[in-house]
């Protein structure tokens, strides 16, 4: 059988078995669910006993090839896990793999588990002995370009369908944003909406509402209270990210990182571009877009890149090297520097209360 893709096998599985079986690839959970239907098939297929196998330095691979190949005494069929976890066998290991690759007769079905393969080991011939005489999968990762239909697919999977136009990508980006890099986050983030929500169409208020609270205090909101210019609200959040033991780096990174997107938006703004193109690109949307479309003519570069110098300086505060402008405590700096960005919107907002306490540089 030729090489298939991850999202082949359950086709290739219901044309019945063939081992043994190689999986490669580092997407951590599409390698679990494809060993998964795997074991779920060999059960099905009477192979009720499982061996496991780790290669580590020294490993005896003569151990393995006797314990493979030994029958039960109560005629018992098992399926022998053989994690690889560098990718190499070695030579003694590459001359088991083709003995045992050969041997697809007896009460044993080898499945072999290794990480992403370049193009020479998967021309080695214990790799292709091992495909040629049964099946290898491929698992390829999920790149972030192709999360949003990934997670669109595993919604209907549940029953769950996005919104139609602008509400459905919305809420879609939402998502991949939450939960972008991270696969198994992504997992997590479908199967609590299939839990918590209602086979149907999908309310994008309910679904932000969801993802967003996950947590009490979740620092991924601050720059929404910030543009809110609530004060209070915004040093509540602080407190209580601080007693829940987020490292303060966190937090000053998120606020950071919203200035970051502020000035780009800003600069494309002069530079004549659209604000809802320039929203999208810098991944800002529901509240937050409203917000930052009010406060944006008071936000001009310089005083941005005021705000970056600040948040500079906080970043060295953090670090403990004592910088003149903020207080030396880590998060006594993440709250002047909030709290500066706050002030900063104040204008637009008429929230008066801060430009008493702060004093921008």
């Amino acid at each position: 059988m030729p090489l298939i893709r991850h999202d082949q096998l359950a086709g290739a599985l219901r044309a019945g078995l063939r081992g043994p079986y190689t999986v490669f690839g580092d997407e951590l959970l599409l390698v679990m669910e494809t060993v998964d239907a795997i074991r779920a098939a060999a059960t099905q297929a009477g192979y009720g006993g499982r061996e496991l196998h780790q290669v580590e330095r020294n490993f005896d691979w003569q151990v393995l090839l006797a314990q493979t190949r030994e029958r039960s005494l109560f005629g018992e069929r098992k399926l022998v896990e053989l994690r690889i976890p560098g990718g190499k066998p070695g030579r003694d290991g590459a001359t088991a793999l083709s003995e045992l690759a050969r041997e697809t007769e007896g009460d044993a079905l080898l499945l072999v588990l290794l990480p992403r393969l370049d193009a020479a080991a998967q021309k080695s011939e214990w790799f292709s002995s091992l495909a040629g005489q049964g099946t290898a999968v491929r698992v390829d990762s999920v790149e972030p370009a192709q999360l949003g239909a990934w997670m669109r697919q595993r919604l209907q999977q549940h029953g769950l369908r996005l919104p139609a136009g602008p509400a459905g990508q919305a809420c879609l980006e939402l998502l991949v944003a939450r939960t972008e890099g991270n696969l198994l986050a992504a997992h997590q983030e479908v199967e609590k909406l299939a839990l918590l929500v209602e086979p149907g169409e999908l309310d994008p208020e309910q679904v932000e509402q969801l993802v967003q609270g996950a947590a009490r205090y979740n620092v991924f909101r601050l720059g929404e209270t910030v543009l809110a210019g609530d004060s209070s609200r915004l040093l509540r959040m602080l407190d209580g990210l601080q007693g829940e033991g987020v490292a303060p780096v966190l937090a000053h990174w998120s606020l950071a990182e919203e200035l970051r997107a502020w000035l780009r938006v800003r600069q494309g703004l002069d530079a004549g571009e659209s604000f809802a193109s320039l929203a999208r690109a810098n991944r800002i949307w529901g509240p937050k877009e409203k917000l930052l479309a009010r406060v944006l003519p008071s936000l001009g570069q310089p005083l941005l890149e005021g705000l970056l110098l600040r948040a500079a300086a906080c970043d060295r505060a953090i670090k403990g090297q004592r910088p003149a402008a903020l207080p030396h405590e880590p998060w006594e700096a993440v709250r002047q520097l909030a709290l500066a960005m706050a002030q900063a919107v104040a204008p637009m907002r008429g929230a008066g209360p801060l430009g008493a306490r702060l004093v921008l540089i």
